[in-house]
């Protein structure tokens, strides 16, 4: 295997240049919907839509000129969810060819966090899968970037952890989690470095999966590890303490990159370089159920949007005249281009997609940080922030709070959630933090709310007039887990929700007196 790891590090220094970084992002997402409204033309989303006048109007019209996106902005709704699957997704999951999206779909991932009821059925076709193949080998093209990676690097194993990879058939269709459904498809010539392995990875019992990779582990040479920050600690922990190791690089020496999404990883680092003997890579990617939005590109960057891969992106500014108190997104919203929208501010995404998404709200906000490379961070979550009384806290802010309060008291945070709550005629927040680290709560909330007031001005004036308190109650990890665990969300790519609301929380609230009491 020593000649094939040579070979692939050869094979990515000397990779061609892709197509994006030649053009510029207006004509790439043009040229992008165009393709995908051809792809669609005869369905019967397309033929509801009138997408041909829209793909006559492009192919017509002057090259900068954008007047056919103010059309497709006139001619087709924004969709959530529930109103992409009752009025199409249904039909397709029910076995009617042509709906949304060219043939029939043979598979549907299932995507849920801990704030949904039930599971979001969400289409994956064989154009999504391959586009997000394409996707992750741009990733792996991007380590020529980083400087000294050794050749043996590329012989080693790769250990995803998501969810299990076991897929229901369900008649017409197949379901399970999009892991499991990128899974099936890996290429032959890659299984040699995938690791758990096919039989480890079906497991759907969490803690047996943790057991037998724990298991095999000293068998197994690792240079890559994938999956939320959250479950890759608990598994690295499980193997230090299996072993009695000092840190992870004990059992596996030639451990160098390590690949996060989902959640942010900075309230989880401190904790995590703790199991380390030596310092990792670390590379993010924006992979969701919908298709793979972007990845880091470059070391030291941020997230680089992915412009000519079955991906068009519409930016709608997350503020009040486009979205309700609730996060709900109004009817017809301000909506931008990639290459209209600005640096620094808050935009909520809407996706149309090779899987038959069209103008779709994914419910996750993003901020431009640099124009020139398309690069974004993600701040939140549509409906995940806080703003009771005009206090406008984000996750993103959550997590630099969080962040900072962890540096200064030398503690490790893995978990955290905020509620908004009734404070006599006004209002409160109140926090649940996990840790293990012994930590005063008095002191943690007053530096909690002390970097929140420098973080966020919206938040340091409503602390002086109706957010009149926040709590700050100290809890250890394992509730947190525990409370996943009773949801049937443990483990893979399931989080805890940075904001709880409604109903969950009054479940999270007992559940959390429950334990107090035992």
């Amino acid at each position: 295997m020593a000649i094939l790891g040579t070979l692939l590090k050869q094979g990515i220094k000397l990779r061609k240049s892709i197509e994006q970084e030649k053009h510029a992002p207006f004509a790439l997402q043009k040229r992008e919907l165009l393709k995908l409204l051809s792809a669609a033309r005869h369905t019967a989303f397309g033929l509801r839509y009138n997408f041909e006048d829209l793909i006559r109007q492009i192919q017509h019209q002057p090259r900068e000129s954008r007047d056919f996106y103010e059309s497709y902005k006139e001619q087709v709704p924004v969709f959530d969810y529930n109103k992409m699957y009752k009025e199409w997704w249904h039909r397709t999951k029910e076995g009617e060819k042509d709906v949304a999206w060219r043939g029939y779909v043979k598979y549907f991932a299932l995507s849920s966090g801990t704030s949904e009821a039930s599971s979001k059925y969400i289409p994956v076709t064989k154009e999504m899968i391959k586009a997000i193949q394409r996707t992750s080998i741009r990733q792996i093209l991007t380590l020529s970037d980083y400087p000294n990676l050794p050749a043996k690097l590329f012989e080693t194993g790769m250990l995803m952890l998501g969810g299990s990879t076991h897929l229901n058939h369900r008649g017409t269709y197949f379901e399970g989690d999009l892991s499991g459904i990128t899974a099936s498809q890996i290429p032959f010539w890659f299984q040699h470095f995938y690791k758990p392995g096919k039989r480890i990875a079906k497991h759907t019992d969490w803690n047996q999966k943790l057991d037998e990779i724990a298991e095999k582990a000293p068998k197994w040479d690792i240079g890559f590890i994938v999956g939320v920050p959250a479950w890759i600690q608990i598994l690295l922990e499980k193997i230090i303490a299996r072993y009695n190791l000092s840190h992870i690089h004990e059992i596996w020496p030639n451990l160098h990159i390590y690949v996060h999404g989902g959640v942010s990883f900075e309230p989880y680092k401190k904790g995590f370089e703790k199991l380390l003997g030596k310092s990792l890579i670390y590379i993010e990617t924006y992979l969701a159920s919908e298709g793979f939005i972007a990845y880091q590109s470059r070391p030291g960057g941020d997230l680089k949007m992915v412009l000519n891969n079955g991906l068009f992106f519409e930016f709608v500014p997350f503020d009040d005249k486009n979205f309700t108190p609730d996060g709900q997104i109004i009817d017809k919203p301000q909506a931008y281009m990639i290459d209209e929208i600005e640096e620094g501010k808050d935009y909520a995404l809407l996706l149309s997609t090779c899987a038959g998404a069209w103008r779709y709200l994914i419910g996750d906000v993003v901020r431009l940080v640099d124009r020139e490379r398309s690069e974004i961070i993600i701040t939140g979550r549509t409906k995940h922030f806080l703003s009771l009384c005009g206090e406008h806290l984000s996750v993103d802010n959550m997590n630099k709070a969080i962040e900072l309060v962890s540096e200064e008291l030398n503690i490790r945070v893995k978990e955290f959630t905020v509620a908004g709550v009734p404070h006599g005629s006004l209002f409160a927040h109140r926090w649940y933090v996990g840790t293990d680290d012994p930590v005063d709560a008095h002191l943690l909330k007053e530096r909690l709310d002390e970097h929140l007031k420098v973080l966020n001005d919206d938040y340091r004036v409503e602390r002086s007039a109706a957010l009149k308190e926040i709590y700050v109650h100290v809890l250890p990890n394992e509730v947190f887990y525990d409370f996943m665990r009773m949801k049937g969300k443990e483990g893979g790519q399931h989080k805890f929700p940075r904001v709880i609301k409604g109903a969950l929380l009054e479940e999270w609230e007992n559940f959390v007196q429950a334990r107090v009491s035992q």
